[in-house]
């Protein structure tokens, strides 16, 4: 007689899977070996909570427990947060719900950090959970390249809004109102850059690859590319 395997039920495989995740995000941090200030983990937790109830009613995140959001949002922001200098103003392009960008703020008081979102529903919850943790952080309703019509931003910053050509296209006629654009990036960076190449457009915009690290989950990692307006652009593109 062959013995019949046993598999745990979907119920108990979701139980087991939920037993694992953090209920709390000191117990995240602690997991993933990340750290913040006592003061800001309390201002971070609150705006999980504003995050996630906002999330029950639309689409911002996939994000929506501690684990992925310190292994991810988290982190990907503390270390984009190390490369940004002190006192500049930083616009976060297409911010969703609010990542990296209100997280930056949280993080990083001395930056003076505004928000662009395109899409009106996703900017009126963003400017809604600023109001609640009381940041100075203004919230645009426009494309970015609007804004950049009147003001200029040491940096910009984004988080998967778009392939590389594309982002060059974008600000193709605003590099003047733009000290730098910061790019957290997976894996496919790599074949994004080609493409980019191809396209031409890595004669107008120098791109270097100025941080590399794990994200837990993934076999490859992610990273932060620094894209600036160079004349001699193809020169100063490297990896």
């Amino acid at each position: 007689m062959v013995a019949q395997e046993s598999y745990p039920s979907p119920t108990l495989r979701a139980n087991r899977v939920s037993e694992n995740r953090s209920a709390t995000l000191e117990e995240a941090l602690q997991k993933f070996s990340q750290q913040v200030p006592a003061e800001q983990l309390e201002q971070l937790d609150r705006y999980c909570q504003l995050l996630w109830d906002w999330n029950s009613r639309m689409n911002l995140t996939r994000h929506t427990d501690y684990d992925l959001f310190v292994s991810r949002d988290l982190l990907d922001t503390l270390r984009l947060a190390t490369h940004l200098r002190a006192d500049t103003d930083v616009l976060d392009v297409g911010t969703g719900g609010g990542v990296p960008g209100v997280l930056l703020a949280i993080l990083r008081p001395d930056l003076r950090v505004s928000l662009a979102e395109s899409v009106g529903k996703k900017a009126k919850a963003v400017d809604d959970i600023v109001g609640q943790l009381d940041l100075p952080v203004p919230v645009y309703a426009a494309r970015a390249e609007s804004i950049l019509d009147d003001f200029r931003f040491d940096t910009l910053v984004a988080r998967a809004v778009g392939p590389l050509w594309k982002m060059m296209k974008w600000f193709e006629d605003h590099w003047a109102s733009i000290g730098e654009l910061l790019l957290i990036k997976g894996p496919g960076w790599v074949d994004e850059r080609a493409e980019a190449r191809h396209r031409g457009w890595t004669k107008q915009v120098a791109l270097r690859k100025i941080d590399s690290y794990p994200t837990p989950g993934r076999d490859q990692d992610s990273v932060i590319l620094r894209l600036v307006f160079s004349a001699t652009a193809e020169r100063e593109t490297l990896e």
